[in-house]
């Protein structure tokens, strides 16, 4: 084919969907969603996501091009379960940062993968979710007062913070899975370990709330600093 006749698609968000076919954009990012919820980022492939479809990887490949546009797909997918509530002033805009977190930190802990692609997904090309949940988390920090150029740092200190708790969490939940304990169970195995070894019991805590409150020491202390950081502005 001659070079002027060739055309290369840049990335999935331009790429044209294919109308009347059995197989959907939709249901191949829905069934790559649960792959990897199941199975982990290891697993993903066109091969074996083809097969849990019931169809030839050559099927998947009208859609989309390669693995890590398929990457670019799932990433936006789960964005989407973000809820980012708006900040009207500076008066609400700590409330609506933490809930974001919280929020953020939920879907990481849904989709424990998502925490390493993040940055195998393009700068460039962003997809509509992840473009409209940046966006409205970034309008928060743009409500406490941030200046511009400083809207996108805030934020970025905060996200930071969101994924390496919640990527710790989650490497954590997943060592409890393979042992095939509860995470109480798990918890009251490492006091009787302690005990064993004369450390002190903790006490027969919520594991869960524990982890729960630990994030949130960290997240408001990040606030905090954010705070202190606005009122010299």
């Amino acid at each position: 084919m001659p070079a002027e006749q060739k055309s290369e698609i840049a990335s999935v968000w331009t790429r044209p969907r294919r109308q009347r076919e059995q197989l959907s954009r939709e249901q191949i990012v829905g069934e790559a969603v649960r792959l990897l919820d199941a199975d982990g980022l290891e697993a993903l492939s066109m091969r074996k996501l083809g097969t849990r479809l019931d169809a030839g990887a050559t099927s998947l490949y009208r859609h989309v091009a390669n693995k890590d546009e398929l990457i670019e797909l799932v990433v936006d997918e789960v964005y989407g379960e973000l809820a980012v509530p708006a900040a009207t002033g500076p008066a609400d805009w700590r409330d609506a940062a933490a809930r974001s977190a919280y929020s953020l930190r939920a879907m990481i802990l849904r989709h424990p993968w998502v925490a390493s692609v993040l940055g195998q997904v393009g700068l460039i090309h962003l997809g509509p979710n992840v473009t409209r949940m940046s966006e409205r988390m970034a309008a928060v920090y743009g409500a406490a007062g941030f200046p511009a150029e400083e809207t996108e740092q805030a934020l970025s200190t905060v996200i930071s913070y969101v994924i390496g708790m919640a990527t710790s969490e989650a490497a954590y939940l997943s060592l409890i899975a393979r042992s095939g304990r509860t995470e109480r169970e798990f918890a009251a195995s490492l006091r009787g370990s302690e005990q064993g070894s004369g450390e002190r019991e903790p006490g027969d805590e919520d594991p869960a709330r524990a982890r729960e409150e630990t994030f949130d020491y960290g997240l408001q202390r990040v606030l905090d600093g954010l705070g202190v950081r606005l009122t010299a502005i």
